[in-house]
C-alpha cells in the first residue's frame, strides 16, 4: 500500500512538472503579458505616457499573430499614449494604417472603427494647430486641418447610421472646431492655449 502511494505521488509530481514545462509556459507568458498591459494602462492613468507606449510596444510584440482585434485595440492605446507622449507623428502614422486596416476589415465594428478615425481625426487637428503656430504657409498646413475636417465628417455619419447621440454631438463640435481652426488669423491662434487632447 505504502509503495502504491509513492508512486502516486511520484507520478502526480512528474504530471505537474511536465505541465509546467509544456503548457504550463504559455499559461505563463499570457500572465505576464496581462500584467505588462495592466503596468502600461496604470502608466497612462498616472500620466507617464512614455512609458506607456513603451508598455504597450513589449505587449504587441508578445501577442500571437491570430489575435488581430486585441492587437488593433493595443495599437489604439498607444496611438492616444503617443499623441500625449509628444510622439504626434509616430501616432498619426500609426493610426493611419490601423484605419486602413479596419476600413479593409467587414467585420470590425463600427464602433470600434469610429474610435480610430476620432483619433486620427484629432492627431490632424494638433499637427494643423502646431503647423500654424510654427508659421508655416496655408499650403502645408490647409491638407491636414481638410482631412481631419472630413474624418468629423465621416464621423457625424456614422453616427447617424449606429443613432449614437454623443458621437454625433463630440463629432459635430469636433467639426466645427476644425472648421474655426482652419478660418483663424494667427494672431487670435497665438492667444489660446494649445487644446487638451
Amino acid at each position: 500500500m505504502r509503495s502504491l502511494l509513492i508512486v502516486a505521488w511520484l507520478f502526480l509530481g512528474l504530471g505537474l512538472a511536465i505541465f509546467h514545462f509544456g503548457p504550463g509556459q504559455h499559461q505563463v507568458e499570457i500572465d505576464r503579458i496581462a500584467a505588462v498591459l495592466n503596468t502600461a494602462r496604470s502608466s497612462v492613468d498616472a500620466g507617464q505616457y512614455a512609458d506607456a507606449v513603451n508598455g504597450f510596444d513589449e505587449v504587441l510584440t508578445s501577442m500571437p499573430p491570430e489575435k488581430v482585434t486585441e492587437s488593433r485595440a493595443i495599437n489604439l492605446e498607444k496611438a492616444k499614449a503617443q499623441m500625449m507622449a509628444a510622439q504626434l507623428p509616430e501616432s498619426r502614422q500609426l493610426l493611419e494604417r490601423l484605419l486602413a486596416e479596419v476600413t479593409a476589415d467587414e467585420t470590425v465594428d463600427v464602433r470600434f472603427e469610429s474610435e480610430v478615425r476620432a483619433a486620427l481625426a484629432s492627431s490632424q487637428y494638433y499637427t494643423t494647430w502646431l503647423m500654424r503656430l510654427e508659421g508655416l504657409p496655408e499650403e502645408q498646413w490647409k491638407p491636414e486641418i481638410e482631412a481631419a475636417r472630413q474624418q468629423y465628417t465621416q464621423l457625424t455619419k456614422i453616427a447617424d447610421q449606429v443613432n449614437d447621440a454623443d458621437l454625433q454631438t463630440r463629432s459635430h463640435e469636433d467639426l466645427e472646431s476644425a472648421i474655426r481652426l482652419a478660418r483663424m488669423d494667427i494672431s487670435e491662434l497665438q492667444g489660446l492655449p494649445l487644446p487638451n487632447q
